[in-house]
């Protein structure tokens, strides 16, 4: 059994795209285990197959320098693996890359196409076409390592009993989230004939949220209120799923739920739409020269009026629901 030591440690949706890409190398390399390090609260996203096996890590116990060596050399005795696959390519997974390295391991490293996404969230660049999908960089890394796999890009359903819309109106950035009126004004319309669910996390969204919930009939809020565990199981049993550009929608393929995804400074042509979601069940403002401006939507909106987000039309997501 030849072992890879695969690793990602942020963000949330990212490390949650790397699963059904494990999940289908594994089935179609059956000789092969994969020990998958990140950040100890995302454990319950990988319960997905018998060979992914799941290290969490706690950053407070190795900090600096000298932590990265000592969780290294840790990693390196207690798994000894075969292969070791840099998911991030980030300053900390360079330091350990550089000691696993040093131990004579070869490491395979993704490759984030930067220069591409740099060209496609310039907003002078008028000539914007899909790029990789992440997922499939993900899968490029088990290839390089001289492995076959060929991504489905399908959801798996993962309950018989599927009903009721769940809505994660925020995101992390405010490039991604449509104001707080139009999500209430969509809430209020969606219930009128679903139940709706919405999904968050933070203090200050639970009491947004909780607020909506005595506002609208017909909705319930669960921010704050379940363990990864229970939010997941309740994603898998709804029969739809709408998000920003943000973590839920990851969560949604993760669980084999349909996602309405909805897109303001971020497109999906950067390659971070969900796995095995439909770019039909995109909604966004389509006719703005200036967007992708950012991949990740942490950048000042370039014209200062976030037109991606306040001209965006909620009938298109009533009309797709």
């Amino acid at each position: 059994m030849k072992r890879i030591l695969a690793y990602r440690f942020s963000a949330f949706g990212d490390v949650a795209m790397t699963v059904p890409v494990c999940v289908e190398f594994l089935e179609q390399n059956p000789d092969v285990e994969i020990v998958f390090v990140s950040r100890d609260n995302f454990k319950d996203l990988f319960d997905k197959h018998p060979r992914l096996k799941f290290q969490g890590v706690s950053f407070d116990d190795y900090k600096g320098i000298f932590g990265i060596r000592k969780l290294t050399k840790h990693l390196i005795k207690q798994f000894n693996p075969d292969y070791v696959a840099d998911l991030h390519d980030v300053i900390r997974t360079k330091m350990i890359n550089s000691i696993f390295f040093r131990h004579g391991y070869k490491i395979f490293q993704i490759d984030k196409g930067k220069e591409e996404k740099e060209r496609l969230t310039d907003v002078w660049n008028l000539d914007k076409f899909p790029l990789k999908r992440t997922v499939e960089r993900y899968a490029d890394v088990f290839r390089r390592m001289g492995f076959n796999v060929e991504l489905s890009h399908q959801l798996r359903n993962q309950s018989d009993n599927k009903k009721d819309i769940g809505f994660a109106p925020f995101a992390q950035h405010k490039g991604k989230m449509m104001p707080e009126e139009k999500s209430f004004e969509l809430a209020r319309i969606l219930a009128r004939t679903h139940k709706v669910y919405f999904f968050g996390g933070g203090k200050e969204e639970n009491e947004i949220l909780t607020k909506w919930e005595k506002q609208i009939p017909n909705t319930h809020s669960l921010s704050g209120k379940l363990t990864l565990k229970e939010e997941l199981q309740k994603i898998s049993e709804l029969e739809l799923m709408i998000s920003m550009d943000s973590a839920n929608m990851h969560l949604a393929s993760l669980m084999g739920t349909r996602c309405i995804s909805v897109w303001g400074s971020t497109h999906h042509y950067a390659g971070f739409l969900g796995y095995g979601q439909s770019e039909d069940d995109i909604v966004h403002v389509k006719d703005l020269s200036c967007r992708p401006c950012s991949v990740f939507g942490d950048k000042a909106c370039f014209r200062g009026d976030y037109a991606c987000l306040e001209e965006l039309d909620i009938q298109k997501i009533i009309d797709k629901v």
